[in-house]
């Protein structure tokens, strides 16, 4: 399975939370999945990290060096993704979160999440 991992589902997974859901950590170190990172979600916690909001235990810097060692792929935002948007009823306000549910829909991928409001948008998104 190719999944697209949401920005907390990541942060969780490399610095080993126990807020991971048992199923999302099985599904992340499954080694028959590919585990894909949004370029957007190094954005939004490079972004975050520098505002002092939210729960960002890095910086984007650190982010995307644990992710690359983590054998996560990278995700590049390109143009279809960003048309995608378009698309997309307006159930969730935040910008990345609504990149990422385009991202997963365009590729597809299917979007690891414990948003709630990202599962309006398809069945393909895994609520963990």
């Amino acid at each position: 399975m190719r999944l697209l991992l949401d920005t907390h589902v990541a942060l969780w997974a490399i610095t080993d939370s126990p807020r991971l859901a048992a199923h999302a950590r099985s599904l992340i170190l499954d080694s028959a999945n590919s585990i894909y990172i949004s370029t957007a979600s190094v954005w939004e916690i490079t972004i975050k990290h520098m505002l002092g909001k939210g729960d960002m235990p890095v910086s984007g810097t650190q982010a995307a060096t644990y992710f690359r060692a983590a054998g996560y792929i990278e995700l590049p935002v390109v143009n279809a993704h960003i048309a995608q948007i378009e698309t997309l009823p307006p159930h969730h306000a935040d910008p990345f979160d609504r990149l990422l549910i385009a991202q997963a829909l365009a590729e597809p991928l299917r979007l690891l999440t414990h948003d709630a409001t990202l599962g309006l948008y398809s069945d393909s998104v895994i609520l963990v």
